[in-house]
C-alpha cells in the first residue's frame, strides 16, 4: 500500500510540475504525409537460385521485409502469376516480415512476385527468378551412380544418399559446380555394388584435388568385409613417390589379382590447387588407368572382376577391406564422382571427363534437347556438355547477347548426336552469313561420305551478294533435298533461320515465315550417326566445297519434334 502510495505522489507532482512550469503533456502528434512508396527487400529465394531435390514437387522458404513510412495496406506473394499469400492486417503497421513455406515448386523455371501497397495505393513489387531442376536422367550407357557434391552427398541416379561412416564435409569450392566432397579422417562413403557387379565391366571417373597428408589413401574400393584378400573387386589408391602422388589400381579377377602401376607416368603433383581426373576401367580383358584423358597403364588381364560377396563400394578410402597399409580415408577435394556398369572407351572416358556436371539450365521449351548460347563457351546447356573444338573457332559479337559462335577456315564443332536422333527434329538459331566463302557447310549429321541417305546436311550455296540456305535429308533409300530461299549477304543482318523435319516433309523458316517446303518419303535415317557438326560440312560432308562456315551462329536450339510455325516465332521471339 505505501508503494501505492508514493507512485500516485509521484504521478501528482509529475502533474503539478507541468503547469508551474507550462510543460505540455503528452499529445498526439500527426504521423504526416505519406511520401514514398514501401520499401521492399527479398532475402531468398536470390535472383538465379537452384534447387535440385529428387522429388517431383520441391520446397522453398521465401523470406522477405517490406516497410512504410506512414502505414502499410497489404502485402501480395505471387508464383508464376498465381497468388499463393496475402495480406492485410499487421501488428507493426510501418514493418512486416515473414517467411513463407511453400512446397508445390514444379521443375522448370518459375518467377517470385511480391506487392507491396500502403494506404494511399502507392506500391512497390519485386521479382526473383528461380529454378527447380528436372530429375537427373544419366548421360552414357551403363552410369549406375551421380555424385556432383554440390553441397549435398546425393546420387542424382538413385536420388538416395549414401551410408556414411564417421562424418562427410565438403571442400568449399569444385572443380564443377559451387562445391567438392572432402572427407574427414575416418571417414568414408559407401554405396550399394549390386548395379555395378551386374553388369559387363566397371568404370568409374572423378576429380580429385590432391592433398599430400595423409601420403597415402584410397579412393575408390569394392569392398567385401574384413578380408584381405585382393584377388576380389577392385582398389584405386594413391601412394607417395619422391613427393608425388602415384595413382594406381589392383584388380582381383578370383584366381588372380592384377597390379595398374604405371610408375611416373602416373604421377600428380600434389597440394598445387588443381583439379586432376582419375578414370578407371576393367573390362574381361584389360584394366586401363586415365589421368586427364591419358591412359598411363594398361594390364591385359584374365578374366573380368571377381565380384564375390562384394557388397559396398567405397568411395574416399580403402574402406574395411583395404584399411591395411595406411590406404585409409582420403583427405583430397573430391568431386563429379561418375561409376559405370561397363567399361568406357577412352572416347567415352574422354567424354565424362569433358562433362560440365548435372545440368543448371531448365529447358525453356517442353520439347528442347539442346541450347548452346555460345556464351564464351561451346557448351550444351541442356546436357551440361562442352562441344569438342577442330581447329580454331572462335566467338564474336552475339545477336541476344555478347557472344557467339565465329566460324574459321578449317575448323568447327563436333557434338555427340543422341539427342537428336529422333523420328521428328527442329532445328533454330540466329545466323550472321559471311560470304567469304561461296559455299559452306551449317549444321550436318552424317554417317559417311560415300552418300547422303542418313542424316541430315544444312548448308549454303551462293556468291558476295546472295546466299542461299539448303537442306538434304537422308531417308534410307533415298534423299530429299530442300531448296530454301536466299539471304542478303550485303544487308549484313542477323536472320533467324529454323529447319524441321517431320516423318514426311521439311520446312525452312526465315524469321518465322517458311520459304519453302519439300516433302519426302520418310522418316529420316540415323543409321551410324555419331556426331553433330557445327559450323561445316565436316567429314561427312566437305564434298563439293562444304567446308567450313566463317559466319556468326548464335542461341542455337533443336527440339525432338517438328515445331509449328506460331511455335518456331516463339522461340525466335524468346
Amino acid at each position: 500500500m505505501k508503494h501505492i502510495n508514493y507512485i500516485l505522489t509521484v504521478i501528482a507532482a509529475v502533474t503539478l510540475l507541468s503547469c508551474d512550469y507550462d510543460l505540455d503533456p503528452i499529445t498526439e502528434i500527426a504521423p504526416g504525409a505519406d511520401a514514398s512508396a514501401p520499401e521492399l527487400v527479398i532475402s531468398y529465394p536470390t535472383q538465379g537460385t537452384f534447387i535440385r531435390v529428387p522429388e517431383e514437387l520441391a520446397s522453398i522458404t521465401i523470406k522477405f521485409e517490406t516497410t512504410d513510412d506512414i502505414e502499410l495496406q497489404s502485402v501480395v506473394v505471387t508464383i508464376d502469376g498465381t497468388s499463393i499469400a496475402t495480406y492485410d492486417s499487421f501488428t507493426d503497421y510501418r514493418r512486416f516480415y515473414d517467411e513463407i513455406i511453400y512446397d508445390q515448386v514444379t521443375s522448370g523455371n518459375h518467377v517470385l512476385a511480391i506487392t507491396s501497397t500502403d494506404l494511399e495505393g502507392k506500391s512497390t513489387t519485386k521479382t526473383v527468378n528461380f529454378t527447380k531442376a528436372s530429375p537427373y536422367t544419366p548421360k552414357y550407357s551403363g552410369e549406375e551412380f551421380y555424385f556432383p557434391f554440390d553441397g549435398s552427398i546425393i546420387d542424382l541416379v538413385s536420388t538416395s544418399n549414401p551410408i556414411i561412416t564417421g562424418s562427410e564435409d565438403f571442400f568449399g569450392t569444385g572443380k564443377i559446380g559451387d562445391n567438392a566432397l572432402e572427407l574427414p579422417a575416418d571417414s568414408y562413403l559407401s554405396v550399394p555394388a549390386s548395379s555395378l557387379t551386374a553388369g559387363d565391366g566397371f568404370s568409374a571417373s572423378l576429380w580429385i584435388n590432391l592433398n599430400s597428408t595423409p601420403d597415402r589413401a584410397g579412393i575408390l574400393n569394392a569392398d567385401f568385409g574384413d578380408s584381405n584378400s585382393r584377388k576380389i573387386g577392385f582398389r584405386v589408391f594413391r601412394e607417395n613417390a619422391g613427393g608425388n602422388q602415384r595413382i594406381k589400381m589392383n584388380v582381383g579377377t578370383g584366381a588372380k589379382e592384377y597390379w595398374v602401376d604405371g610408375g611416373a607416368n602416373a604421377d600428380v603433383v600434389p597440394d598445387t590447387g588443381e583439379w586432376t581426373h582419375i578414370g578407371v576401367t576393367v573390362s574381361a580383358d584389360t584394366a586401363r588407368v586415365y589421368i586427364d584423358g591419358t591412359i598411363v597403364k594398361e594390364v591385359a588381364i584374365e578374366g573380368p572382376i571377381d565380384w564375390t560377396g562384394v557388397e559396398h563400394i567405397v568411395i574416399g578410402a580403402g574402406g574395411p577391406s583395404f584399411s591395411y597399409w595406411n590406404h585409409k580415408t582420403d583427405q583430397s577435394g573430391i568431386d563429379e564422382v561418375r561409376l559405370f556398369s561397363t567399361a568406357l572407351s577412352t572416347s567415352e572416358m574422354i567424354s565424362v571427363m569433358g562433362d560440365q556436371g548435372a545440368p543448371t539450365y531448365v529447358p525453356d521449351f517442353d520439347s528442347e534437347v539442346f541450347y548452346m548460347p555460345f556464351e564464351s563457351e561451346n557448351k550444351d546447356l541442356v546436357n551440361a556438355l562442352l562441344a569438342t573444338q577442330e581447329g580454331t573457332t572462335d566467338f564474336g559479337s552475339g545477336y541476344a547477347s555478347d557472344h557467339a559462335f565465329q566460324g574459321a577456315v578449317d575448323s568447327y564443332l563436333t557434338y555427340p548426336s543422341t539427342a537428336l536422333k529422333t523420328s521428328e527434329l527442329t532445328g533454330a538459331f540466329w545466323y550472321k552469313v559471311s560470304a567469304e566463302a561461296t559455299r559452306a557447310g551449317i549444321l550436318t549429321i552424317g554417317d559417311d561420305a560415300d552418300d547422303r541417305k542418313q542424316g541430315f546436311r544444312l548448308f549454303r550455296e551462293g556468291n558476295a551478294d546472295s546466299q542461299r540456305i539448303k537442306l538434304n535429308v537422308g531417308i534410307g533409300a533415298g534423299e530429299s533435298w530442300n531448296d530454301g530461299d536466299v539471304i542478303d549477304v550485303a544487308a549484313g543482318e542477323w536472320v533467324h533461320i529454323a529447319f524441321t523435319i517431320s516423318e514426311t516433309e521439311s520446312t525452312i523458316y526465315f524469321n518465322g515465315v517458311a520459304m519453302r517446303t519439300s516433302t519426302f518419303a520418310g522418316p529420316i535415317d540415323w543409321t551410324n550417326c555419331t556426331d553433330l557438326v557445327i559450323g561445316s560440312g565436316g567429314p561427312t560432308f566437305s564434298y563439293w566445297n562444304h567446308n567450313s562456315d566463317t559466319s556468326l551462329i548464335d542461341e542455337l536450339r533443336f527440339f525432338n519434334k517438328a515445331l509449328t510455325a506460331d511455335e518456331i516465332a516463339t522461340v525466335m521471339n524468346f
